[in-house]
């Protein structure tokens, strides 16, 4: 018997046109999404690394330079999500957790010193990236409300990586004391509301071994924000969306190479799948005090 169409996944994306039914597919469009039953969404959005071929003659920055800027493997924790969104192009083509203005820009100052794109990148080839960011937002105000109405709240999960080996790959580390191996960026979060269920996820997080240790877990190291993403979901809709931006350093590679460590990464993504089931006993036993 064929199942309802309420209960199966949604394999098509129709804003981008990408066939979502096999996540990060070569031939995949600007983003794959898959949508399932509940409230909780995982997004990818730095995880992709191609640009689109139009774009190539206009690109000064390396190949391997702009992997490290990049956040690769952050898809890998995807399935935990109910709705998952992956983005398969590099987020110097069009960066999803910066406002329009910053999204495209041929500035250095804007990339921490890095060229990517030639200073005469044509305005057509901006304003074809801007389109794809104004229709990320589109997508996620439909996805986003469509949950809210049917969940009462949504609990959104960025998911991002960071480098801790700036001084190169022989150079010393950044030091441990502001350098957590998951920093969960919870600046828009009202305590009052979900400081329960940002300290269960996070002992979640901590529950699994990495490499034989509890990885360390803390909130709102890094960062001052969470960047656009959230700052967006938040200002438009308030405490009915729970949003965590997870910083993973990238203790399960090689920053400066194509090595990753898939055993570290296993553990990572255990832990991942334990905070979010907490998260989802805290929702499940919250629901009915709202």
């Amino acid at each position: 018997m064929q199942q309802s169409r309420k209960n199966q996944p949604l394999p098509i994306d129709e804003q981008s046109g990408a066939d979502t039914s096999q996540l990060g597919s070569s031939a995949a469009g600007p983003w794959d999404l898959l949508v399932q039953p509940g409230p909780v969404m995982v997004t990818a959005i730095h995880a992709g690394h191609t640009i689109r071929p139009s774009l190539h003659p206009w690109l000064e920055i390396g190949n391997q330079e702009r992997l490290r800027e990049e956040d690769p493997l952050t898809d890998f924790f995807l399935p935990v999500g109910d709705t998952v969104f992956r983005a398969n192009r590099s987020r110097f083509e069009f960066d999803l957790n910066r406002p329009a203005e910053k999204a495209v820009t041929v500035d250095p100052e804007d990339t921490w010193g890095l060229r990517i794109w030639n200073p005469d990148l044509p305005q057509e080839e901006i304003d074809a990236s801007l389109r794809l960011h104004q229709r990320f937002y589109d997508l996620m105000a439909e996805r986003v409300e469509a949950i809210i109405a049917e969940h009462g709240r949504i609990l959104v999960l960025d998911i991002h990586s960071y480098n801790h080996r700036r001084n190169g790959a022989d150079g010393t580390a950044d030091p441990q004391s502001g350098s957590p191996d998951i920093d969960l960026g919870a600046t828009t979060l009202d305590p009052d509301v979900y400081g329960g269920l940002l300290e269960q996820f996070a002992q979640g997080l901590r529950s699994r071994p990495v490499r034989g240790k509890s990885p360390d877990v803390r909130v709102n190291v890094r960062w001052e924000d969470g960047g656009n993403f959230p700052e967006w979901l938040h200002a438009r809709y308030g405490d009915a969306a729970c949003v965590i931006t997870l910083e993973y350093k990238k203790i399960f590679m090689d920053e400066w190479g194509h090595e990753a460590d898939i055993l570290a990464l296993q553990d990572l993504r255990e832990g991942f799948h334990a905070g979010v089931a907490k998260a989802r006993d805290w929702l499940a036993a919250s629901s009915g005090s709202r």
